[in-house]
């Protein structure tokens, strides 16, 4: 009796750490000094206050952009990285803003929720959409973000939504990566396959097929429940080379262009 009693108290315990240190499982933050400064051209850094913190944001500026792309970057990192080459959106004649989520970069705070997430994502998007009101808009989620994206596009239908390695839900994930996690437990659900279904407007996905992180198949079955998506199929691809193929770029390229 002993025995079974400490048993079920130790599954207690672990099972109280997962729901309660589930961002340790989700995101990977690499914070920078509140000192550190961005060396980019036509790039200025933007502060985006939200409840109980301020976000670190990049905001590329060109004299006249066709439009601006509001990129949701993925669960490692942080914009020193992630901002390093925008030679994509240059060439394409689109400004690009990208923000730190909290905890990473100079963003203070730290992530407590997916509603926070998602709040904190509408927030800065709404502090730079009036720059924008007769130009193009687009936003891009890759992994992490994508879910965030997706559910921004549902609720402000931008002229694209371009996701990058999507996934269907992070209870789908958990399922893969983490079995001996109960579902019920999870606190962050971020279904993609929900938002998807709502944006009026196209979608493009972009998905490696030798993806081990997020299968490609998640990207064929957002395919089917979005209205109108495009799949392109990053042969040979994984998770974090999709921009040393060729297409990645000039699929994205070619649907700002035709904007």
């Amino acid at each position: 009796m002993y025995l079974i009693g400490f048993v079920v108290a130790a599954l207690g315990v672990v099972i109280a750490g997962i729901y309660w240190r589930q961002e340790a499982l989700l995101l990977y933050p690499e914070p920078l000094p509140p000192d550190y400064v961005f060396h980019l051209p036509d790039v200025v850094e933007v502060p985006v206050a939200v409840d109980d913190a301020v976000l670190s944001a990049l905001h590329l500026r060109l004299p006249d952009p066709k439009g601006v792309v509001f990129y949701l970057h993925g669960n490692a990192g942080n914009l020193a990285s992630w901002f390093a080459d925008t030679s994509l959106f240059r060439q394409s004649n689109y400004d690009l803003f990208m923000l730190d989520y909290r905890g990473y970069g100079k963003s203070t705070g730290r992530v407590t929720s997916e509603a926070q997430l998602r709040s904190d994502v509408a927030a800065a998007w709404q502090q730079i959409a009036p720059l924008y009101k007769a130009r193009r808009k687009v936003f891009l989620g890759r992994s992490l973000g994508s879910a965030l994206a997706a559910g921004l596009a549902a609720r402000f239908q931008p002229d694209l939504t371009i996701l990058v390695s999507p996934y269907w839900s992070v209870t789908e994930l958990a399922a893969l990566h983490y079995p001996f996690v109960p579902a019920v437990l999870l606190r962050y659900r971020l279904e993609t396959f929900r938002d998807i279904a709502h944006i009026d407007g196209p979608v493009l996905l972009i998905h490696g097929d030798r993806d081990a992180v997020i299968p490609f198949d998640h990207s064929v079955r957002l395919q089917a429940a979005a209205r109108a998506a495009q799949l392109v199929r990053l042969t040979g691809a994984a998770h974090n080379d999709l921009q040393d193929f060729d297409d990645y770029g000039k699929a994205i390229a070619a649907r700002l262009a035709g904007l």
